[in-house]
């Protein structure tokens, strides 16, 4: 699993604390998409500040960590600083306090262009998306960028290099979120049969004139859906790609552990179309007749958006080799409405390899006992 988060820096503030993670922006091309290779997705270290994300009267000011951007703003730097100014996140709180809850923050960020808007327009819009590792609430965010402060007019105004876009005076991006989209009970397991409360809500900024927020249920297994809800009828889509199946990897051809080192691997599904994708794990050992799912303990990244309307995602599972002893078969599966069957990529994994550090020693002492054995012959001649 991709783990993105390190750092959680509180500021104690009159009307809520900032919070700080440790990101990834994600841009189309420029890495290896699997064991097949071919152009996928780059990620450059990025970090998102939320500002005033909650009330935080109880917090102690001596167990805060108040962040301050660098004293020397870089154009290489990627802050997005986001502005909640309208919108209030139901139960933040639970970032505040995944770092002493040892929960780990999957974050990633994403250019995203609205309907009928160029790339180069202005606002930029990005999609932002958060989500606890082990449940408690999952966020996908919507950010639109601000003007920066004022400069003075002899001033350059500093411009980000990877996106081009102005920075503010303290080498942040300034954005302000417009809609979220969030669950706090993103995974539920209940018997079959049994009646379920699914949890999902959205918050919008402001209401655009002939712009409708749509809310549609989908109950969707092994690639093949059916629509459950529809709570407001949405305009007309536009053309858009025809079913595209899904182009399935795994991040490594072969799993191999050293000692007892967890290690991770990631299940890629590129270039699909129409967007909605279910991906699960199996894990089968040498001596089971039957594979044991692990897609609980998975995680998935945020949709990603291909210039030619198809999408790409990923899933993260940590795999430790006292649960998978070598011969273990590891299965990513795939279902996708344009996929008969769902698809599936599989390793195996393997024996740890012998050190190399051993034969290293071994030949250093043979070439020192060479060495010692002729400067004894020389001393006796």
């Amino acid at each position: 699993m991709l783990t993105l988060l390190v750092f959680l820096s509180l500021v104690y503030g009159l009307e809520g604390a900032d919070v700080v993670l440790s990101c990834s922006l994600i841009e189309e091309g420029g890495g290896m998409g699997g064991m097949m290779g071919g152009s996928m997705f780059k990620r450059t270290p990025s970090t998102l500040v939320f500002r005033d994300l909650v009330g935080n009267e109880n917090l102690s000011p001596e167990l805060v960590t108040p962040y301050n951007p660098p004293e020397t703003p870089d154009s290489d730097d990627l802050i997005f600083e986001l502005m909640l100014s309208s919108i209030q996140i139901p139960n933040a709180d639970l970032l505040l306090h995944a770092d002493c809850n040892e929960q780990e923050v999957v974050c990633e960020i994403s250019r995203y262009v609205p309907r009928g808007a160029d790339l180069d327009s202005l606002p930029a819009h990005f999609i932002g998306s958060v989500q606890l590792d082990g449940g408690g609430i999952s966020l996908t965010l919507v950010l639109q960028t601000l003007h920066s402060e004022t400069t003075q007019s002899h001033t350059q105004p500093l411009v980000q290099s990877t996106l081009n876009l102005t920075l503010s005076q303290a080498g942040t991006l300034l954005t302000e979120v417009v809609f979220v989209v969030f669950s706090r009970v993103p995974s539920i397991v209940a018997p079959i049969g049994a009646d379920v409360l699914l949890d999902c809500g959205f918050r919008q900024k402001d209401s655009v004139p002939g712009q409708e927020v749509a809310l549609e249920w989908r109950l969707q297994h092994r690639g093949n859906g059916r629509k459950i809800l529809d709570m407001k009828a949405r305009e007309e889509e536009t053309d858009m790609a025809p079913e595209q199946p899904p182009h399935v990897t795994l991040s490594e051809e072969k799993l191999i552990f050293q000692d007892s080192t967890p290690q991770k691997l990631i299940c890629h599904c590129q270039r699909y179309y129409p967007l909605d994708v279910q991906v699960e794990w199996f894990s089968q050992a040498p001596s089971a007749e039957e594979p044991v799912s692990l897609t609980k303990e998975s995680s998935l990244s945020s949709h990603r958006q291909h210039s030619d309307g198809t999408y790409s995602l990923s899933s993260y599972i940590t795999l430790r080799p006292d649960e998978h002893p070598p011969g273990t078969v590891v299965t990513c599966r795939v279902s996708h409405a344009a996929l008969e069957t769902p698809s599936d990529v599989s390793l195996t994994t393997d024996k740890t390899e012998p050190r190399k550090a051993f034969w290293t020693v071994m030949l250093m002492l043979a070439i020192s006992a060479v060495f010692l054995y002729q400067a004894f012959r020389g001393a006796e001649n």
